[in-house]
């Protein structure tokens, strides 16, 4: 049987071109959060299943690559499935992660004690999601993230804003008019008490509050009465969320409505970090309460955030805070906040528009060696490209082609300006 030339769905070929600018945004990224503080760190691609199945990850957990056992581990569950003994779930053990978030919480318990505090860590690598693959989407996919862990205080939220939009201006990133939506998840919470709906249906309504963007106030409004809610509660949540505005001081009179302690304090953490980024000299931040911003990863507690694009359908990063997410490790609550750039996306908007400025301009140089060259003329080719190379220069060596032509045209349309000929004798 042949074997299959095309990739996995919804995995990819990376062409050079595409690795040569990848490459590019991953270290202008790296250099950036370095100049921050960050430390990068590595974890394993594969996690345990029960920490993956956690009910930390939202609809994510829906979409786990999920690892078989193998040997006599699946022979021995493949039995007790049969006799009844144990249900599916016994076929594995392990599973692809989602996300960094989830195994840098395991990797921070376990190794803690030769880490600094509070720890600024920074991650690039694959996850892998069992989505249905479109346009900027994957199942395995780059994700470049940020995170603090030991700091309860928003310091830790102005520093990952301020790292981000840093990191996206030094790629060019600017030009599209990009800015920072902000939300509580502390005030989403209040937010349905004051409604009046029942607090342990917070999740489904926030389901259909989150989908605001795409189904408007009408659709959210519908959606919420067909789920049984008194057209009063409806009323009140759609009278507080159409009369607010999106700075500072529209955030505190936005949880001064709503009333509570906990909405209040909320609202002054938000309206806080608003008013300190948007202020640096020197930056252009453009950052926005939204009280529809949701975000559906179960392990998130306070701030939460996302990068929105007017001309993109979707967000292109997000994170917030998650300061119990270490404690299901450990039994003791971590303060922890991280920001995660939409790799992948940001890239397919760079591969459709112009890439100058990321890739390297440094002459590339090939050299063409005439076959059959004698050992003691390759050996001084060889010492030549060794000493330019240490110096710097970009230099491809090839056999020169029957059709020396075309082989050269070849070699211009992937960018090496200079092109030099060796031969048997010096010419």
């Amino acid at each position: 049987m042949a074997f299959i030339k095309k990739p996995v769905t919804g995995m990819r070929d990376i062409l050079p071109r595409e690795m040569e600018i990848r490459t590019a945004l991953m270290n202008i990224i790296r250099d950036t959060y370095h100049r921050y503080g960050f430390t990068e760190i590595e974890t394993p691609h594969v996690e345990h299943i029960e920490n993956l199945q956690s009910k930390q990850g939202g609809d994510n957990e829906k979409l786990i690559f999920k690892v078989l056992k193998r040997g006599d581990k699946l022979t021995g569950a493949v039995e007790d499935i049969k006799e009844g003994k144990k249900g599916d779930e016994a076929l594995c053990e392990e599973g692809l992660r989602y996300d960094l978030t989830l195994p840098l919480s395991r990797y921070f318990s376990a190794n803690s004690a030769q880490l600094p505090q509070p720890f600024k860590a920074l991650q690039m690598g694959n996850v892998f999601r069992a989505d249905r693959p479109q346009k900027g989407r994957f199942r395995q996919f780059m994700q470049c993230d940020i995170d603090i862990l030991g700091d309860g205080t928003n310091l830790a939220e102005k520093e990952l804003i301020l790292a981000t939009t840093d990191a996206l201006d030094r790629i060019g990133f600017g030009k599209y008019n990009y800015y920072i939506v902000i939300n509580d998840r502390r005030i989403l919470m209040e937010l349905v008490k004051y409604a009046g709906m029942p607090e342990e249906d917070t999740d489904k309504i926030l389901v259909v509050l989150d989908k605001s963007d795409k189904i408007g106030a009408e659709g959210v409004d519908k959606e919420l009465a067909e789920m049984g809610y008194g057209e009063e509660s409806i009323k009140k949540l759609r009278d507080l969320m159409d009369n607010f505005t999106q700075d500072a001081e529209g955030t505190r009179a936005f949880a001064g409505k709503i009333g509570s302690e906990t909405a209040l304090m909320a609202g002054e953490n938000v309206a806080d970090i608003i008013e300190t980024v948007s202020n640096v000299p020197g930056r252009s931040i453009g950052i926005k309460f939204d009280p529809t911003l949701v975000r559906g990863m179960g392990y998130y507690t306070g701030t939460i955030f996302e990068i929105k694009l007017a001309s993109f359908g979707s967000s292109v990063g997000g994170g917030g805070r998650y300061d119990r997410m270490v404690g299901k490790f450990t039994g003791q609550d971590t303060p922890a906040v991280g920001f995660s750039i939409g790799f992948e996306r940001i890239m397919t908007i760079l591969m459709d528009d112009e890439t100058e400025g990321l890739v390297s301009t440094e002459k590339k140089e090939a050299w063409l060696l005439e076959k059959n060259l004698p050992a003691a003329r390759q050996t001084e080719i060889l010492a030549e490209a060794a000493r330019l190379r240490a110096e710097g220069h970009r230099i491809l060596m090839v056999w020169m082609a029957k059709n020396k032509k075309f082989q050269k045209e070849n070699l211009s349309v992937q960018g090496y300006e200079t092109i030099r000929e060796f031969y048997k004798e010096e010419r």
